[in-house]
């Protein structure tokens, strides 16, 4: 049995083997679905801290905390919500800062849900997301200087010209 491994290659976006900003490039790929989707849910699930349409989201501030911070868990909870927001707003702008960001807002998330029993398999999935974040950051080593609104740009040079 042979085993062969891939010859490790450069993600760094300066016209490499990698293909630089090219959808077909997987390491641009992976950033592009990481920074799309850390704009967006950080965004959506701010916004949905003030409305409750999803879930009534004061359940998930742990007691121990409510009984710390000033105000009620609901009022606590806004402040989550806004917090989310500017991080989702990060990420779009410069997301090798939003995704640390993130990361540490994640670390927040994930030691609040382990004050509560019965959350623990929440927190499980933010760790997972809080890796996702992190892996979010190195690759925006390579495609920070890239604004999320050129993706657009991107697409048209890449669509076949009739």
């Amino acid at each position: 049995m042979t085993t062969t491994a891939a010859q490790p290659t450069s993600v760094r976006s300066t016209g490499s083997s990698t293909g630089g900003e090219d959808l077909s490039n997987p390491f641009f790929q992976a950033f592009t679905a990481l920074r799309v989707g850390f704009v967006a849910l950080p965004i959506l699930f701010g916004i949905d801290k003030f409305c409750h349409v999803l879930v009534n989201w004061d359940v998930y501030f742990a007691p121990r905390l409510d009984r710390i911070v000033p105000g009620t868990a609901h009022q606590a909870m806004y402040a989550v919500g806004a917090i989310e927001i500017v991080a989702g707003l990060v990420v779009a702008l410069k997301p090798k800062y939003g995704s640390l960001l993130v990361s540490g807002w994640l670390a927040g998330i994930i030691i609040n849900l382990l004050l509560i029993p019965g959350y623990y398999d929440i927190a499980l999935r933010d760790f997972g997301l809080f890796l996702a974040a992190l892996t979010l950051f190195r690759l925006a080593s390579a495609f920070d200087r890239r604004p999320l609104f050129r993706l657009a740009s991107i697409l048209e040079r890449q669509a076949p010209t009739p």
